[in-house]
C-alpha cells in the first residue's frame, strides 16, 4: 500500500501538475513528498490523489491538487522565508509550504479544523508550522511582516490588514471576486511600497468569513 500511495503521489505531479507547467523543482518535490491521503477523510483516502477538491468536513474542502501547486509556485518563495497562510483546513498546504523550507504560520477559524490540523502536523512532524484559531482575514500582526502571504478562501476583497501585514518586497496570493464561489486568483506584489495585481486564474474557493471577508 505504501508503495502505491507513493506512485500516485508521483503520477499525480506527472499529470496534474508538470503537465500543466507546474515547474518549481521546489513546489514539485514537496508535493511528491507530503502524504495528501493522510488529509482527507478516511473514506476518501482512495481519491485523495484525484484531479479535484475533496470536502473535509465543516463546508470546506482540501483544494484540487493542481491549485496547491498553483498558488505554491505563484509566491515566488525560497526556503527559509515567513509565509503566512489564511485558511489551515485540512492542514495539507501549510505542510507543503514546510517541505519547501518555508516558515510557516497559518490561521483557522473553525475550531474542530484547527486541533484535527494540529494532531497532523504532530504525527508527521511537521513541527515548523505555527498555527492559531482566529479570525484570519485580520492576519497575525504579532508575527509580521511576512515574507510571502497566502489566502486559501475567496473574498469580496483584498483584505487591507493582509496587505499591511506583507513584507517590502512581498508576494501575495488569494482568490478574489464579488460573487461566492466566482474568483479570479490574483498575485499582489509589495514593491517599494507599490502595489501591483496581476490575475492568474478563474477559481472557485469555499468563502473567505471574517471582518474583512464576507
Amino acid at each position: 500500500m505504501p508503495n502505491d500511495l507513493k506512485r500516485n503521489r508521483e503520477r499525480m505531479v506527472r499529470d496534474q501538475l508538470e503537465r500543466r507547467h507546474i515547474t518549481d523543482p521546489n513546489v514539485l518535490n514537496a508535493m511528491r513528498t507530503v502524504p495528501r491521503h493522510k488529509f482527507v477523510q478516511e473514506a476518501l483516502r482512495l481519491s485523495a490523489y484525484d484531479d479535484n477538491a475533496l470536502p473535509i468536513g465543516y463546508g470546506q474542502t482540501i483544494s484540487q491538487p493542481y491549485i496547491v501547486g498553483l498558488m505554491s509556485e505563484a509566491l515566488e518563495a525560497e526556503p527559509g522565508m515567513s509565509v503566512l497562510e489564511i485558511g489551515t483546513g485540512s492542514g495539507y498546504q501549510a505542510a507543503v509550504l514546510c517541505e519547501m523550507g518555508l516558515q510557516v504560520y497559518s490561521v483557522e477559524r473553525i475550531p474542530e479544523l484547527h486541533t484535527a490540523a494540529g494532531k497532523l502536523f504532530a504525527e508527521l512532524g511537521y513541527t515548523g508550522v505555527q498555527f492559531k484559531l482566529d479570525d484570519g482575514t485580520l492576519g497575525w500582526p504579532e508575527k509580521a511582516p511576512f515574507d510571502r502571504i497566502m489566502v486559501t478562501a475567496g473574498g469580496p476583497e483584498i483584505p487591507k490588514p493582509l496587505v499591511d501585514q506583507l513584507a517590502d518586497p512581498g508576494i501575495l496570493v488569494l482568490p478574489v471576486g464579488r460573487m461566492k464561489r466566482m474568483q479570479q486568483l490574483v498575485r499582489i506584489r509589495k514593491n517599494n511600497g507599490d502595489i501591483t495585481l496581476e490575475k492568474l486564474a478563474s477559481v472557485a474557493f469555499v468563502d473567505l468569513v471574517g471582518a474583512h471577508g464576507w
